[in-house]
């Protein structure tokens, strides 16, 4: 196992910066998932990680080291590519024992450890087959074979599922938790996928545009997003998220014809200001219309355990998922209610989080709640 730590790590390629000071922490047996769009800068940081890009300005440590210096053979990690890179004349065997050869270990070993590993990801039945006779999933797990062999300090999967199909993608998820449990290394995952990241991580780092907009645990960054791009990204369906303001003489939340009250305490602290409320679609409560803000459904997605309804609030997309007993048709009124305890704020300038309990706990427990009121 090993410790990673990633010090106001850049990168640039000629004038165009791609990372802009990245600052991490990894314990030894982490998992972490890095998270982020295409372009985002996450596999470029594995892969320096790894030795296989130029570190600009700043320094990684393995193990309390830096290896900045040092080429990838002498970082103890193994790389698992998006591409699986596999040798196609040579069979299961040769390709997962081929960095022994290369280390010149002796057949007898080198068996041997073929085997054993060859166990651990379930091909022993097919050591003897080329890369083009196995299927998609197969193929991953030769490339995991090929890395575990080698009994490193650090496992590093850029992108391992995205070329499985939906549910492949779902066993090989399985299959890496349980590799991980059961050789305990330190292991860094990178994807865009957010399903695969909430399943895998036990650390979560959420990358945008070269730079970490948040870290911790899949949860955490779940229920308490540190800002629009966060709460928007992750989630399915994502955060529904709309302009409102800050109304001090009123104490309430104005937005789209409809006044949500706050505490007035709460109000003057805020101060008068243009925010942007952030509610997740499950949070959202079909309600008697005095209670809630009337939207008109453009659309129902049926997902068989509930469904989405689709429309529009204050400008913005809005969905809420309900049930499958909840019957609502598109094109058709329905009143929601966006219970005060969820709702998230956020900065309409930075787009960062405005920490800050809506609910106080005295008004959670009080048998009168806030209603949205009409304009």
């Amino acid at each position: 196992m090993a410790d990673i730590a990633i010090r106001a790590v850049r990168k640039s390629y000629g004038k165009n910066p791609t990372l802009h000071g990245i600052d991490l922490a990894f314990a030894s047996g982490e998992f972490v998932v890095i998270l982020g769009p295409s372009g985002c800068g996450k596999s470029t940081l594995l892969r320096m990680i790894a030795g296989l890009e130029d570190i600009t300005a700043g320094e990684i440590a393995i193990n309390g080291k830096v290896v900045n210096k040092l080429e990838p053979r002498e970082r103890g990690c193994a790389m698992v590519f998006q591409n699986y890179a596999l040798y196609p004349h040579m069979t299961v065997a040769g390709n997962i024992g081929y960095a022994l050869k290369v280390a010149g270990v002796a057949k007898a070993d080198r068996l041997r450890r073929i085997e054993e590993t060859a166990k651990i990801v379930g091909l022993s039945d097919y050591l003897d087959r080329k890369p083009a006779a196995l299927s998609g999933g197969q193929r991953q797990r030769v490339a995991m074979a090929r890395a575990i062999i080698r009994e490193p300090n650090v496992f590093l999967f850029d992108e391992p599922l995205s070329n499985l199909d939906a549910k492949l993608r779902v066993t090989m998820r399985a299959e890496i938790r349980k590799l991980h449990q059961r050789l305990s290394a330190t292991s860094i995952f990178v994807t865009h996928d957010q399903v695969e990241a909430m399943t895998l991580a036990d650390k979560l780092v959420v990358m945008n545009k070269g730079v970490v907009e948040q870290v911790g645990q899949p949860l955490d960054i779940y229920h308490r997003p540190a800002s629009i791009f966060v709460a928007s990204f992750i989630g399915s369906p994502a955060m529904n998220l709309f302009d409102a303001t800050i109304d001090v003489d009123e104490a309430c939340l104005a937005f789209g014809g409809t006044k949500m009250p706050i505490d007035r305490a709460l109000a003057a602290r805020l101060g008068a200001r243009q925010v942007t409320v952030g509610i997740r679609p499950e949070q959202c409560v079909v309600a008697p219309e005095a209670k809630g803000v009337s939207i008109k459904v453009d659309f129902v997605e049926e997902l068989g355990s509930g469904r989405v309804i689709h429309s529009e609030l204050n400008g913005h997309p809005f969905a809420a998922c309900v049930d499958e007993q909840t019957r609502v048709r598109p094109g058709e009124r329905t009143t929601l209610e966006l219970p005060l305890a969820h709702l998230h704020l956020f900065d309409r300038e930075t787009g960062r989080r405005i920490e800050i309990d809506l609910e106080p706990r005295a008004l959670r427990s009080s048998a009168s709640q806030p209603t949205l009121q009409a304009v």
